[in-house]
């Protein structure tokens, strides 16, 4: 008695074309993780939680003001200290890291990269810090002014993007602040 062999179709992927799947997917992975640029996407959430964290401490500095008789807290290394100290905040803000090589600011009112400027004289104050993500600053289109910062202006009592010249921070201004947003 002789076994015949039944003719199967044949089943199943070669080598060769698994391979040349698998080539053309790591392709197509390069190219969207290029595309989406994650040190870029972290960037702009670290931006949008610095935007968020400046509006919410300039409303508590305005707010130290009302329940102060106008005066606003003191400039110097403590002071979102003393707007936990009087209520106005319930915890001081921890530092957002930056990735990039930012200095977030210069100046006495430094606290957790969260800076703070008081004109005592013209009665105003701002809340900033240096933003980093390329699409915040590619908004600064004068190239005489392309660092973006996050800013509360108590003159204007909102808070934004403004752009400043490097090496040049925001300010406290009669006139307020110009912001692109």
């Amino acid at each position: 008695m002789t076994v015949q062999k039944e003719n199967y179709p044949k089943q199943g992927f070669t080598l060769i074309e698994l391979l040349i799947v698998i080539a053309i997917l790591g392709t197509l992975a390069v190219v969207i993780l290029v595309a989406l640029n994650p040190i870029q996407q972290l960037a702009r959430t670290r931006d949008a939680g610095r935007l968020s964290a400046v509006a919410q401490i300039g409303h508590a500095v305005e707010a130290y003001a009302v329940s102060h008789d106008g005066d606003y807290p003191a400039e110097s290394t403590t002071w979102m200290t003393d707007l936990k100290t009087a209520g106005e905040i319930a915890t001081v803000p921890s530092s957002i890291a930056y990735t990039t090589n930012v200095d977030p600011c210069d100046g006495s009112g430094v606290q957790n990269d969260f800076c703070y400027d008081y004109d005592s004289l013209d009665g105003h104050a701002i809340v900033y810090s240096r933003l980093e993500s390329d699409s915040n600053n590619s908004k600064c289109t004068n190239a005489a002014a392309p660092d973006a910062y996050a800013v509360y202006s108590t003159v204007d009592g909102r808070g934004g993007i403004v752009c400043r010249a490097t090496g040049s921070e925001p300010v406290t201004d009669d006139g307020g602040q110009t912001f692109v947003n």
